[in-house]
């Protein structure tokens, strides 16, 4: 897990450590110090920590003017044990809502398992972003994590499932990835499959 490195193609439009209005802004990256793990695996240097011992984030691009974050995901998502959504929501979501992002795309191909408890935080999350007429979606889910989400129903608060995979993210460029998933949120039938 080491070797695995949040999504860099981007990084010639924007770095979070460099953006004075993100969580990250300042944070210093040692590349050969490994700290944080994932079921006792060290997870490469790059990844955030934001308060959860078992999820950690990218901020891959953030747009203030359009009003949407890209954030990518790796480990468990376990907000049985830890959690993770209450830290998410508090110290990363509602940090970039007050300074005025409405749409988040979550990318979560390498989060391995979700542990569901109560379903708060996202409602919560989910009615202030309706008040700015926001979305939260989820692309890249694994099928068993997409499972357990719907166990807890978060269908009603995320847009998630195989059809939001079908989106082959890593083909476009951050501004095109948001017009797309724009649009299918608009318009779902025209999602594919």
């Amino acid at each position: 897990m080491h070797d695995l490195e949040p999504y860099y193609q981007w990084r010639d439009y924007y770095i979070s450590e460099e953006d004075k209005r993100s969580p990250f802004f300042r944070r210093d990256y040692n590349e050969f110090h490994f700290t944080n793990k994932v079921y006792n695996y060290f997870i490469h240097p790059q990844w955030d920590d934001f308060g959860s011992s078992t999820l950690y984030l990218k901020l891959l691009y953030v747009d203030y003017d359009d009003g949407y974050a890209i954030i990518e995901l790796i480990g468990e998502w376990n907000d049985a044990l830890h959690n993770d959504i209450m830290f998410f929501k508090r110290d990363i979501a509602d940090h970039l809502m007050q300074e005025g992002i409405s749409k988040f795309i979550l990318i979560g191909e390498n989060v391995l398992n979700f542990h569901n408890s109560d379903d708060d935080y996202y409602a919560e999350w989910y009615d202030d972003l309706q008040e700015v007429d926001g979305w939260v979606v989820c692309l890249g889910l694994l099928p068993h994590v997409i499972e357990e989400m719907n166990r807890l129903r978060l269908f009603h608060y995320f847009f998630y499932g195989l059809r939001w995979n079908s989106i082959n993210w890593r083909s476009f460029t951050p501004q095109d990835l948001y017009s797309q998933v724009e649009e299918y949120v608009d318009k779902p039938k025209l999602l594919p499959g």
